[in-house]
């Protein structure tokens, strides 16, 4: 794990030292070392800048920049397989001088091109200068685990993990896009391939971007999609064939998670995700997993027990810590840097918290995240199962006359329910189910926090709606099978956005390599096949996962309500960050940038003091936006 910054510069105003300087922005990243190339061409100035974290080959030798036969490397993430890659090319010939994977991408690429991408398993943000084709390639993992930004403008191109190596080049213009602001506010973080800056973008997962020096163009394609499997048709195969499939897949990446020249830990919450990838692993090994988990004081909120339970019933190393609320609230004011674009998913904290405690024992950690997406394991789906058809089932000229009478009625002229927690915007999200009650729309009012009214009441000029997977209409089956449609969704919106964005800057805030066994191709892309009634099965979620770890933990210590680690925001912002939120939230504050309606958001403030709890997170939302503006801004 690294981090990775570089330039195309073609008004060649950009230096070394430059290069250095933003290289050094993600020293967080990459504690061990730092190297750069740069070299001046016909045509532009060319930058590769690296920090690394040493987890294969510890050795000098592995040091990047590495170059080879007119390629030059910059690279961030692991390719577990790299040994039988390597076997493979020194069968035809190739030689190594280290053993690293990233001299294995080099001579893979160099071998097979874009074929080889199909050959590697891992994550990964990569670099590749090619002298020979005089062309840049960045490429992005499938899943998305590794982040990787760039900015075009002025005959300028920047990229790197983090947006904090893009805004250190002087030539970065940092203008804010309102709609980008908007789409956070929405859900809590900015979909790709957007940006909270204009001119700036994600590389979309399983994507390459090839930028030509010749043309000053570039390409994006597209190598990998989740939706190539979800459009395949289902597996036909029994439930007991299924279990014993997946679970040989499932063993088979998480072992692949395991290799390194460092210690390796497992974030283990007590849940069915981290429980599987601990219960697997520790099966096969003949010393202990070492674990960890973070505990809290509040007992409605703490899952350490039953993770120390399952810990010792497995035989794991298992370390926990149980942190005091002033302990996680001193990491609010840290948020902004690490989260360099507004980011408000409080879970985060936690996090950073378990990043900590496993940091002092392990340099790289597991993570069970994707469980969720790939074997259906969120609520939401649950409503999609009771509630979705029941709507659909209203015949349409019923629907049609209530959509009507909702929109010529304001539910601030309702009496009585107008003083209900929550209930405007569940009077807004239930008029867009009756007008349209596809599985795409109930997603969308299940994951929004402001819903498309409250956000053009919000903002000061109109707000476009940002294209993004949320709206994607590749799966075949449509809206016939929604939750294999939501699904998928989840895995390319909320899953990278939110879940993976989090891990990765909360793991790499200490140095820690975060590692996620779920995101493995092969899983994703067996499951994506099998029955969706395997994942949901009458009412259980995540159930074919369920019967797996069974096997290895009982049931009667698995089975209870999810928790996860709750971040007590509602009465935080009531309390301990009143302060903050009336700073931050002030009119002084608000009219520095204009982006929003000063008497709307005063109105969201005083509402949620004077006891309506249920806007706290759009209180929550907001704070993080402006907390990051007086950050970055």
């Amino acid at each position: 794990m690294c981090g990775i910054a570089g330039f195309i510069d073609f008004k060649k105003q950009s230096s070394q030292e430059m290069l250095a300087k933003i290289a050094c922005a993600v020293s967080h990243r990459g504690p061990d070392g730092q190297g750069v190339y740069f070299k001046e061409t016909a045509e532009a100035a060319i930058g590769l800048g690296h920090r690394r974290l040493s987890i294969i080959d510890l050795s000098t030798a592995a040091n990047q920049p590495m170059h080879y036969d007119g390629l030059h490397i910059i690279f961030n993430g692991e390719i577990y397989n790299y040994a039988e890659i390597r076997d493979a090319l020194i069968a035809i010939g190739h030689q190594f001088v280290t053993h690293s994977d990233t001299e294995v991408i080099l001579h893979s690429w160099r071998e097979w091109g874009i074929d080889a991408i199909h050959k590697w398993h891992g994550m990964f943000a990569i670099a590749i200068w090619d002298e020979k084709l005089n062309e840049l390639i960045c490429i992005r993992d499938r899943a998305g685990v590794k982040p990787l930004h760039y900015y075009w403008q002025d005959d300028l191109f920047i990229f790197g993990s983090e947006l904090k190596s893009l805004t250190e080049h002087p030539n970065f213009r940092k203008e804010i896009n309102p709609n980008a602001v908007a789409s956070f506010l929405q859900y809590a973080c900015i979909s790709y391939p957007h940006s909270i800056y204009k001119n700036t973008y994600k590389l979309p997962p399983g994507h390459l971007l090839r930028f030509n020096l010749s043309t000053k163009q570039y390409q994006l394609t597209q190598y990998w999609n989740v939706y190539d499997y979800y459009n395949k048709p289902k597996l036909e195969i029994g439930l007991g064939e299924a279990i014993d499939e997946t679970e040989r897949i499932l063993e088979k990446a998480f072992q692949y998670r395991m290799v390194a020249d460092v210690p390796v830990g497992v974030f283990l919450s007590g849940g069915y995700d981290s429980s599987c990838v601990t219960a697997l692993l520790q099966k096969n090994s003949t010393e202990k997993i070492k674990t960890f988990t973070i505990g809290t004081t509040d007992d409605k909120l703490n899952e350490a027990p039953y993770a120390k339970e399952i810990a010792r019933h497995l035989g794991t190393d298992h370390t926990e810590y149980y942190c005091t609320p002033r302990e996680a609230l001193d990491i609010i004011p840290e948020l902004p840097h690490y989260y360099d674009e507004p980011f408000a998913d409080s879970s985060a904290i936690p996090t950073i918290l378990v990043s900590r405690l496993a940091r002092k024992k392990v340099t790289v950690a597991l993570s069970a995240d994707a469980g969720d997406e790939i074997f259906a394991g969120y609520n939401r789906y649950d409503y999609i199962a009771r509630y979705g058809k029941k709507i659909s089932s209203i015949p349409g000229p019923v629907r049609k006359v209530a959509v009507a009478a909702m929109e010529s009625i304001s539910s601030e002229k309702i009496p009585y329910l107008r003083n209900k927690q929550n209930f405007h915007s569940r009077y807004d999200k239930l008029k867009n189910l009756l007008s349209d009650p596809s599985p795409a729309e109930l997603l969308k009012n299940l994951n929004q926090v402001f819903t498309a009214r409250e956000i053009r009441a919000l903002f000061n000029e109109p707000i476009i709606d940002l294209p993004t997977a949320h709206s994607s209409k590749e799966l075949k089956t449509g809206y016939n099978d929604p939750l294999a449609y939501m699904m998928a969704i989840d895995y390319q919106t909320y899953m990278v956005d939110d879940i993976l964005q989090k891990v990765d800057r909360a793991t790499m805030s200490v140095s820690l390599e975060g590692r996620e066994p779920f995101l493995d191709q092969d899983i994703i892309e067996w499951a994506a096949q099998l029955p969706s009634e395997y994942k949901y099965h009458n009412g259980q979620k995540k159930y074919i996962l369920k019967q797996i770890v069974h096997k290895y933990i009982p049931r009667e210590m698995m089975e209870r309500p999810k928790m996860g680690f709750g971040i007590p925001i509602e009465n935080w912002l009531n309390n301990e960050l009143k302060d903050l939120v009336q700073e931050n939230l002030s009119e002084k504050r608000l009219l520095d940038h204009g982006l929003f309606n000063v008497e709307e958001v005063k109105k969201i403030v005083t509402d949620f003091f004077n006891g309506r709890k249920e806007k706290h997170l759009k209180v929550w939302y907001l704070l993080m936006f402006q907390m990051w503006y007086q950050k970055w801004m």
